[in-house]
């Protein structure tokens, strides 16, 4: 009978976010300064994937995320899924969704809007289109794909 190990260790307690897109996991890792904090992490990028052929992995020890965080993965990666861990077992699975609106995370791409100049909260609406997700914000009315969002932040 063969052996199968796993790719990437185990974690006590915390989250995993499974199912990226391959290239997407060192994003994912700056949008949410996950590198900034001292908890461990673990990384896996360009793993084999049934259903995605490549696919990314991160695990976040001792932090769960709650669901505006996750949600806002979407932005980087719609099919993800959250798994929180406790004492080495699944105790919360669930999908990302995409959010209808997204507060203060981002900044907008255009130089003449009042929120680059003035001290208030970002806010994008999200719609998703056959090009893609796109992000209106809320102040200037202008619409940006998400790709460019993923490309500036």
């Amino acid at each position: 009978m063969p052996q199968h190990k796993l790719q990437v260790e185990a974690i006590a307690h915390g989250t995993v976010i499974d199912h990226i897109p391959a290239g997407m996991g060192i994003r994912i890792l700056k949008f949410f300064q996950l590198s900034d904090q001292d908890h461990p992490i673990t990384v896996g990028l360009n793993l084999r994937s049934k259903h995605q052929g490549k696919k990314d992995i991160i695990k976040v020890e001792d932090t769960v995320f709650d669901v505006t965080q996750a949600n806002q993965l979407a932005l980087f990666a719609k099919d993800a899924t959250i798994n929180v861990i406790d004492n080495y077992e699944v105790v919360e699975k669930y999908r990302v969704t995409l959010p209808d609106a997204i507060d203060s995370v981002l900044a907008c791409p255009n130089s003449n809007c009042i929120s680059n100049e003035e001290p208030v909260n970002t806010k994008f609406h999200i719609s998703e289109s056959a090009s893609g997700v796109v992000l209106k914000c809320h102040y200037c009315e202008k619409s940006f794909n998400q790709r460019l969002f993923n490309e500036l932040n």
